[in-house]
C-alpha cells in the first residue's frame, strides 16, 4: 500500500464510537504488526474491546459510556 496521498488524510472521531479513516489505510499495531484496509472508510475500535481489533466491531455499545474511548494497554 505505501503511497503518498496529495490530499490530508481525514480521521473523525465519533462521541462514544470509533474513530472513522478515509481508506485505504495501513495500521501499525503496537506489536509492529502492519494491518490494513482497502474499504472507503475504516472503523477503529477506541474501545479495545473489540473481538476484530483494531476494527470496529461495535463492542462499544454494550459499554458504559464513561469506559467506550480507553485504548488498549490503558489502565484508569
Amino acid at each position: 500500500m505505501n503511497q503518498r496521498r496529495d490530499t490530508a488524510q481525514q480521521v473523525r472521531i465519533t462521541p462514544d464510537g470509533p474513530a472513522l479513516i478515509d481508506g485505504p489505510v495501513e495500521i501499525v499495531l503496537p506489536d509492529g504488526e502492519i494491518v490494513s484496509s482497502d474499504r472507503f472508510t475504516v472503523a477503529l475500535c477506541l474501545c479495545g474491546c473489540s473481538a476484530t481489533y483494531p476494527w470496529c466491531d461495535t463492542s462499544h455499545r454494550r459499554l458504559p459510556a464513561g469506559r467506550r474511548h480507553r485504548p488498549r494497554g490503558r489502565q484508569s
